[in-house]
């Protein structure tokens, strides 16, 4: 069954902690410029969104690869980088519509979420449980039932 990160925006508090667990788990240490999750936040609006890969479908990373050091794990449904292939043209951040790609300068290599083998650390110290990772078809539940409750609310009814 695939499975797929969920990303609460209305929950989430903006602690960084997903930046915190993904750096730790890929570089050994905290570094918030490695991480593969960046969380955006509007000060003003007080929302905090955590951004990373979505692992599309149909990824436009993998089809602008020009060596193929782009595909996916058929374990976790992951888009994975071969770094051993990868020539860091930085094509696959091009051609990504959410950017959910990065290049670290100082290791010369793509920095892109792995679902860290299928058990994602982001998940599992997001305090607020913004951060879920979850069946494909229980997100479409879970968000088809959230914008219920957005017209819900939006035409009065308590």
């Amino acid at each position: 069954m695939a499975k797929m990160l969920l990303i609460s925006p209305d929950i989430c508090t903006g602690c960084h902690s997903c930046e915190i667990a993904c750096s730790q788990e890929h570089e050994g240490y905290y570094v918030p410029s490695k991480s593969r999750v960046t969380v955006y936040t509007w000060e003003d609006e007080l929302v905090s969104v955590p951004m990373m890969c979505v692992q599309c479908e149909d990824a436009f990373c993998q089809k602008a690869c020009p060596v193929g050091a782009i595909s996916r794990d058929p374990a976790t449904g992951a888009m994975v980088v071969d770094h051993a292939k990868c020539i860091r043209c930085k094509m696959c951040m091009q051609a990504c519509p959410f950017g959910g790609t990065a290049f670290d300068p100082l290791a010369s290599r793509i920095l892109k979420c792995d679902l860290c083998g299928g058990d994602p650390e982001c998940v599992k110290y997001c305090p607020s449980g913004a951060l879920k990772y979850v069946d494909a078809s229980q997100a479409n539940i879970e968000r088809k039932r959230a914008y219920a409750a957005r017209l819900k609310a939006a035409v009065g009814v308590k």
